[in-house]
Parts: structure tokens; sequence; C-alpha cells
């Protein structure tokens, strides 16, 4: 992940950000943004549907769908139910199929090597229940994946008498060798699948997918990516990341609808990777799928769409941009303990902090959205007493002075 702070035209200092912020707090800014104004890169003011005065921190759970991309989605449940069996099975499948090749085109890969799903977590279930273990075999994981990303190896665990063998990853440790050495240390014969995150849920860094990838192929091993946090958010390239396997949503950083999800399976897995959902092939409806969510799928095109009006590219310098802005902002507050990446190569758009012991992450979560309208997502406390925010296309200054500004009061 390239460093885009170098490249960034309009960007404050340091100083000029953090004394902003006092004057865009002093002016107000927990009412309702006017519908004239734009949202950071959205094409149209509109676009957003938030509540009135809502600052939204929190696509890294659930992205907020624009306007186009709910009214596509609307119109296609429309027109299937005017004639559900020959849209369904007609004018919308052919629809569906076109929509799988585009969200291939969008990370990289070959229309063959893409299958639709309805979450990350569906998409790392498949590969976990596709692939044939015996017991005494390995998978080897960190301890900061997303439940929804360890489940299918629990499962399997559980079932075949594999062993989950896990690497420790401290929050606040931000050194992509550090994280190599540790995987390259715990990969023994017996492992069989290496299953990483290309952004931690926990702390939104940046983990050295290539490098990890590369390694699982040279020990025989199966590279498996949990890439929720990352399409849609900054540009993903299956390919050059070299895993054989990645999935992720459709309902987080591409801003589709909710319910949706892609996965890539490298055509060299050729059937090692088996599911019982692609016994028919891996078209967008097939007698071993059955019948998907036809609405949400064209509702993911538009999304897709949607991204690309915006530009991939420019959606990225946006989110880091702002991101290494509330970074800084952030540190500036004594009381905080910023355990994500600092600006740089392993920086994501994820943000999240440590607060003191004495605070209640939900607590405060609660009292940032009811009292300031400002939502961030709470962080498992297996990992740490925090929070986490998210910034994305449609976030801007204005989101981030709030933030601070409700922090400042909740925490003096």
């Amino acid at each position: 992940m390239a460093d885009l702070l170098p490249h960034r035209t309009a960007a404050l200092d340091r100083r000029d950000f953090l004394a902003s912020l006092g004057a865009m707090s002093a002016a107000g800014f927990s009412h309702p943004v006017p519908a004239t104004e734009p949202r950071g890169l959205a094409p149209a003011s509109s676009d957003f549907m938030f509540a009135p005065g809502l600052t939204y921190l929190q696509t890294g759970s659930l992205g907020p769908t624009p306007r186009p991309v709910m009214e596509r989605t609307i119109a296609a449940w429309h027109e299937l139910e005017l004639d559900p069996v020959y849209y369904g099975y007609g004018p919308q499948e052919k629809a569906m199929d076109m929509v799988r090749e585009k969200a291939a085109a969008f990370l990289g890969c070959k229309t063959e090597e893409l299958v639709l799903t309805k979450c990350t977590t569906d998409g790392i279930n498949a590969v976990a229940q596709g692939l044939t273990f015996a017991a005494g075999d390995r998978i080897l994981t960190t301890d900061q994946e997303h439940p929804g990303g360890r489940v299918g190896w629990n499962y399997v665990a559980r079932r075949f008498g594999v062993t989950i063998d896990i690497v420790v990853i401290p929050p606040g440790e931000n050194d992509a060798q550090s994280i190599i050495d540790r995987f390259a240390k715990q990969i023994s014969p017996r492992t069989r699948v290496l299953s990483f995150s290309h952004l931690l849920t926990s702390t939104g860094l940046g983990m050295p997918v290539a490098e990890l990838s590369a390694l699982a192929r040279s020990r025989g091993c199966i590279a498996v990516v949990d890439g929720a946090q990352a399409v849609g958010g900054i540009a993903v390239n299956v390919k050059a990341l070299g895993c054989h396997a990645y999935a992720t949503s459709g309902h987080k950083w591409l801003l589709g609808p909710k319910g949706t999800g892609l996965l890539y399976l490298s055509e060299e897995l050729g059937r090692t990777v088996d599911p019982i959902a692609l016994q028919s092939g891996r078209a967008a409806y097939s007698e071993s799928s059955g019948v998907t969510n036809i609405p949400g799928v064209l509702g993911l095109g538009a999304a897709i769409d949607y991204h690309l009006r915006v530009g991939t590219a420019r959606i990225e310098a946006h989110n880091l941009d702002l991101r290494n802005r509330v970074y800084e902002a952030l540190k500036a507050l004594p009381v905080l303990d910023v355990v994500s990446a600092p600006p740089g190569p392993l920086a994501s758009p994820l943000v999240s902090y440590r607060l003191p012991d004495a605070v209640d992450a939900g607590a405060l979560h609660t009292r940032l959205r009811d009292k300031h309208k400002v939502v961030v997502k709470v962080v498992p406390k297996n990992w740490f007493n925090g929070q986490r925010i998210s910034t994305h296309l449609f976030n801007t200054e204005r989101d981030a002075a709030a933030l601070v500004k409700a922090l400042r009061v909740e925490l003096r």
C-alpha cells in the first residue's frame, strides 16, 4: 500500500489542521449539514441519506449505500416482481453475470475466478468447507482476525482434528517484517493454510499480504485473505497480491446492498477448493447455488459503478489523507493511545485508539452517539479497551472536527 501523503495537493499541515478543529468546533458543527453542501467526494450532495446531524465514522462495520445504488437495487426488485420467472431466470440472471464480470475486473482477476457471495464470512467459510483436511493438519492465522474470519477454521478444527496455530500481533506494534518472521517461524510441515486479513479489523494495520502469500507458496501452503476492510477503501489487485483466495464484502467499503460479497479463487487452485455451492460452477445462479439476492447483486454492480465514477485512486488518496489528519488530531489528545500505524505504507483508512482503563469504551460509544451524534466502533475487549473510526469518500474535515470535539468533551 503506497504512502499517498507526498502526492496530496491541498492538505493542511498538522498545526493548521489542529487549529482548524477548534475553529470548526466553535462554529457548531453538531448541526445538520445542509443538503446542498458536498459530502467529500460524493458526486451529489444528496447521495448519502444520514439522519440529520449524524457524523458516521463506521464504514468498517457497515457502509452507507448511496442513493443511486439504493435506487438501482429497488428498481431491480420492482422489475423482478412484474414477472418473477421471466426476469429472475432471464434478463436479470444475465445481468448478474455481468456484475460478476465487472467485479472480477474491479479486483483484477478473470471472471471464472470470481464467485458472488453474501459477505466476507460466507466466502471464507466456502474455502474452509471446500478444502480437504486430515487429522494433524494445521492452519496458521493471527490473534487479530474478525470472528467471522475464524469461524470456518474453527469448524474444520472441530470436525477434522485440525490444529489452529496463532501468530500474535500486539496492538500498537506496527512492524511488517516482524509479522512475516513470526509466520515463517510458526509454519510447520503440516501447515496447510495461512489465513490473515488484508487490513486488520482491530487497528487497520496494512498486512504484508504479498510477502505472506509468497511465504505460503514457498512452503506449499494456501494463502487465504480476509479483505473485508480493504476493497472499496483502497485499491486492491488480487493478482498483484499473489494470494490463492480473497474474500470481501459488498456492504462495507464498496457501499453496496447489505448481504453481498465477493470471493476470488485463483484458477491455479483447480478443484482444490470444492464447496457444495460451487458443484455446478461459479455462475451467479446454478443448481448448486440456488436463487440468490437478485436485486442485491444488481445493486452491487451499481456500487462498483459508483466507485469507478469517483475513481479508485482518488478515493484511496482521500481516505488516507483524511485518516492521517484524524490520526494527528487524536495523537494530540494525551488521554488517548493511538495504536494504529502512523502515516506511511502500513496505514489504512481505519484508526483505532486505546482508552484509559477507567473509561468504558461501550459507554463512551453510547455518549458519543446520543449526545454528539458521532458514530464510532467499539473494539472488542479481547483486543483492548478502545474504539475505531473509519474515513471514507463521504467523510470530511467537518466529521473529523465533530469526533475530536466530542472526545474532548467526554474525556476531559
